[in-house]
């Protein structure tokens, strides 16, 4: 196939037929293999309704071939990313589920600082197009600017590589940044000058604090470094049944430091699950 900028100057029209019922049960056995996203007979319609931009960026003008090429051909080790990219949702909000902020701000902060911690480290776990982690990166820099001689660093991973482009870039729909408390925003959100671009971006010194790289989630460990002090891996593990929530979750403690918090979604729970965890507030948990 040619490559995807050549393909985008001349789609081609994709055939009105739809997805049959053995390319989906081949797609999703794929897609929960790679990802651990289940995609049960009621996500068809979505599957095909977002793949129909892909085949016509790959000039493929039926599913049929698509597939073909995917599964009876060579395709899926080049395709198999822009694959995810098509099926992973990534809805995300500045300050999104704000308790998790004010837990952090008021309870976790102190709490790790008291020991003495010389650069604290944050891990977004499933960062989408960046919210997340530079949500944290407002939080914790504005907490530290009364502290000397302390520092953090927060690695931001998610299985898109589409959306970490988005993310690195750090520029947003100016409406996006409304739920940011007017003082945060006017240190770290930066204003187009020409405001008819309806655009803003995050401050420089911000950024700086945070790294992106891909991560998969369903991988058997994670090459994340030290320890971390705070984990968030939010409204993910909704999406995987509970043998991989609980291996994700194990894998999870397993890079978080004793006394670390891990944040999960308001709708996610570990109950029943044998895990190194408290829990000191709703979906927030503190490694014994």
């Amino acid at each position: 196939m040619e490559s995807d900028s050549v393909n985008a100057l001349k789609e081609v029209p994709v055939s009105e037929s739809g997805l049959s019922s053995r390319n989906f049960r081949r797609l999703a056995e794929f897609i929960y293999n790679y990802s651990g996203i289940k995609m049960p007979d009621a996500k068809k319609v979505m599957l095909e309704g977002r793949l129909r931009r892909r085949l016509r960026v790959t000039g493929f003008v039926d599913f049929d071939s698509y597939c073909d090429y995917l599964f009876e051909g060579d395709g899926l080790e080049a395709e198999a990313l822009h694959l995810i990219d098509v099926v992973t949702t990534n809805k995300t909000d500045f300050f999104r589920e704000p308790s998790h902020f004010d837990f952090l701000q008021a309870n976790a902060l102190p709490e790790l600082m008291k020991r003495g911690l010389r650069r604290l480290r944050v891990w977004s776990a499933a960062c989408s197009i960046g919210a997340e982690p530079y949500t944290l990166a407002m939080v914790i820099d504005d907490f530290l600017r009364d502290q000397k001689g302390q520092d953090y660093r927060i690695l931001a991973t998610d299985l898109s590589t589409e959306v970490l482009q988005k993310a690195q870039r750090g520029i947003y729909p100016a409406d996006a940044v409304e739920p940011v408390p007017a003082s945060l925003a006017a240190r770290y959100v930066l204003v187009a000058r020409d405001r008819n671009r309806g655009e803003v971006r995050i401050a420089p010194h911000l950024r700086s604090h945070v790294a992106f790289a891909r991560l998969n989630l369903m991988d058997d460990s994670y090459s994340v470094g030290e320890p971390m002090d705070v984990i968030f891996c939010r409204n993910v593990l909704i999406y995987f049944d509970k043998k991989t929530q609980y291996a994700v979750l194990s894998r999870l403690c397993d890079c978080l430091d004793k006394g670390g918090y891990l944040f999960i979604g308001h709708s996610e729970s570990i109950a029943g699950m044998n895990l190194p965890l408290k829990q000191v507030a709703n979906t927030i948990f503190i490694k014994g």
